[in-house]
């Protein structure tokens, strides 16, 4: 089913492979719990190259990749030839012939397709500008441990929308659970991603709503997801312009009492106190910021364990 296969987004899935993924994770982070050995990729290679910094991508699969017995290797962009005009069909097919994965942190999507293109062994996309599939496998199975199921779940997402919100909008659609994108006016999901989310919701009878009230967005959501108002290594003065935007859909207690009693905040991070969440609510007792976070690696190791074994 995922022999040799490439994790390009989560529209690559279907629902029972997405659940297989996190019955796989979860399974994986038991026994990392309980320190047993899962060493199911020993005598393997996996190339890592960022194109985009990173804290908790970089260090989950490089420490998923360890656990799994495997070695890795870190690139950056200025120590490949790629930096000085290497075609990418080269270093891909390099890159094959010497390991036996590629995870990639890019900026366009294209990109790492084409490096998919030109490679046999799998890629796995550690976040582009517009898909983060690992972080949502992740998120999914953050809420089903505190949720139990996905079924009938309400999630209120507020932030960018962009790579995180993407892969939550495919989700959604694939689990026909409700999301609602709350957001100003003037910034809105890919037409991709919504075009494949409106033909699955069809038959998933999934509800996307993208919306600019906030308060709607919240009411009765099980889960409020609060993403960062602008981009790494944005200009200035389109961050400026952002936090001026997205300031009245800050994630605080008071806007949380229109959620459920229940709810859990999540947060993909890194986060912001002050600006799309507060300090109380991020430390507070309905935050699974944490476990969120910890779950990457586990789905990361799941996803790396059924495409290389």
């Amino acid at each position: 089913m995922f022999r040799g296969r490439d994790c390009l987004s989560l529209m690559d899935y279907s629902r029972v492979e997405i659940e297989t993924i996190l019955a796989t994770a979860t399974d994986l982070k038991q026994k990392w719990r309980r320190r047993e050995p899962h060493e199911y990729l020993r005598g393997r290679t996996v190339a890592v190259l960022f194109e985009k910094p990173s804290t908790r991508t970089r260090i989950s699969f490089q420490a998923a990749i360890a656990h799994l017995g495997a070695q890795s290797f870190y690139m950056r962009p200025d120590e490949l030839q790629l930096a000085r005009g290497e075609p990418v069909k080269d270093t891909a097919r390099v890159i094959d012939r010497y390991c036996d994965a590629l995870v990639m942190r890019t900026f366009g999507q294209d990109r790492i397709e084409e490096f998919a293109k030109y490679m046999e062994k799998p890629v796995i996309n550690a976040l582009t500008d517009l898909t983060h599939p690992c972080q949502g496998l992740a998120d999914l199975l953050t809420i089903t441990e505190h949720k139990a199921k996905l079924d009938g779940v309400k999630v209120c997402y507020a932030g960018d929308v962009w790579n995180v919100c993407h892969s939550l909008i495919v989700a959604a659609s694939i689990f026909g659970f409700t999301l609602h994108v709350a957001r100003p006016k003037g910034y809105e999901p890919n037409d991709r991603i919504m075009k494949f989310a409106t033909d699955r919701a069809k038959a998933t009878g999934a509800q996307i709503v993208i919306t600019d009230d906030l308060k709607q967005a919240v009411k009765e959501a099980d889960v409020l997801y609060a993403n960062t108002w602008h981009s790494m290594g944005g200009p200035e003065k389109e961050k400026e312009k952002r936090l001026k935007d997205f300031a009245p859909y800050q994630l605080n207690s008071e806007v949380a009492r229109g959620a459920k009693p229940d709810y859990i905040f999540m947060h993909c991070l890194p986060g912001y106190r002050g600006e799309e969440m507060t300090e109380e609510i991020v430390e507070g007792p309905h935050s699974v910021v944490w476990d969120q976070a910890e779950n990457r690696m586990h789905t990361e190791k799941a996803v790396l364990t059924l495409t290389m074994i």
